[in-house]
């Protein structure tokens, strides 16, 4: 496993992160199961865990919760906030009156008195950046987060965060987590230019592309994925757009054959190549996904193999 510096933080995180969204319901994981995969994640080097209040409405939280008791200190422990967690029109969002409640209650369900990394899970354009750097700020100064970040903002409100923070004397976001990668390369253009000027941490979430990349979706056969049952749309391959993945898919395939890799491997020692992106988040379900997963900590690309890569998809474009 390699560690990198999380942006100017200081802080050492492992480059590949385990993400807790399937930890639950969603991902029909049982509490049993989710601590089975944090042990093997932090065997296998992981330090990073990100979660968020909406995975399962807390439940995500919870299991982590438990999953890490007794070994707080070793975890740099990550969640968000932001989405919808009721019907209630004030339960989500990111005002003052939100994020301190929903801080609170994310710390009770993980069973910790902070976090280290504490993210806005969406840009908010109901609210005003001042408005929620100042509530973060609080919270940091209170001792309840280390730092916070953004999640998915575009990069414009990257930069507009940034400048109100200087403006207003409050302390900024010092992390990203945009979706990046084989199939999804537009933030190459726009969104890690931004967080490398900042110089923020970029923790990149669905680098298998739902699935995707993962092996089990290719010519010839019936997706066999999770998320491919959940929501099959994504994997019709009547549909043009679904078409154009698979073809992609093939031709990476058969990169990662003739350099001796997984498809896997190609696809997460190609997002952790991008001198911008400190880690890459994984989110098994099972511990065998987890395995295959780890398999690729020490992948290390040609510039041979990034050619080819650049060949089958072009530097910022997007197919998923």
């Amino acid at each position: 496993m390699q560690y990198r510096t999380l942006g100017r933080t200081g802080v050492q995180v492992s480059s590949l992160a385990l993400g807790a969204m399937n930890f639950g319901s969603i991902g029909r994981t049982t509490q049993d199961e989710a601590t089975a995969i944090v042990d093997a994640a932090l065997e296998g080097g992981i330090n990073l865990i990100d979660t968020a209040d909406m995975y399962g409405r807390g439940e995500s939280e919870e299991m982590v919760g438990k999953a890490i008791a007794g070994r707080r200190d070793d975890i740099v422990l990550a969640t968000k906030a932001n989405m919808p967690m009721s019907d209630e029109p004030n339960h989500q969002g990111s005002s003052r009156r939100w994020l301190v409640t929903a801080l609170d209650n994310s710390l009770r369900r993980l069973g910790v008195d902070h976090v280290d990394l504490y993210q806005i899970h969406r840009w908010d354009p109901a609210t005003s950046d001042e408005e929620t750097l100042s509530a973060l700020t609080d919270l940091q100064r209170a001792g309840k987060i280390r730092y916070f970040g953004s999640s998915t903002f575009p990069a414009y409100r990257i930069v507009e965060a940034q400048w109100a923070a200087r403006e207003h004397r409050l302390s900024r976001y010092v992390t990203e987590q945009p979706s990046y990668s084989l199939l999804q390369r537009g933030i190459e253009s726009h969104v890690l230019p931004v967080t490398e000027q900042y110089g923020l941490g970029v923790l990149v979430w669905s680098p298998l592309a739902s699935g995707w990349l993962s092996g089990a979706v290719r010519a010839g056969r019936e997706a066999a994925t999770h998320r491919s049952a959940v929501l099959p749309e994504r994997f019709d391959t009547a549909l043009p757009a679904n078409r154009a993945r698979l073809d992609a898919v093939e031709k990476l395939a058969a990169v990662a054959d003739e350099a001796g890799l997984t498809l896997i491997q190609l696809a997460l020692g190609f997002v952790t190549a991008h001198p911008a992106v400190t880690a890459a988040l994984v989110g098994p379900r099972t511990l065998d996904h987890l395995h295959s997963q780890l398999a690729a900590a020490d992948t290390v690309l040609s510039d041979d193999v990034l050619d080819a890569v650049d060949a089958v998809v072009a530097p910022g474009t997007d197919l998923a």
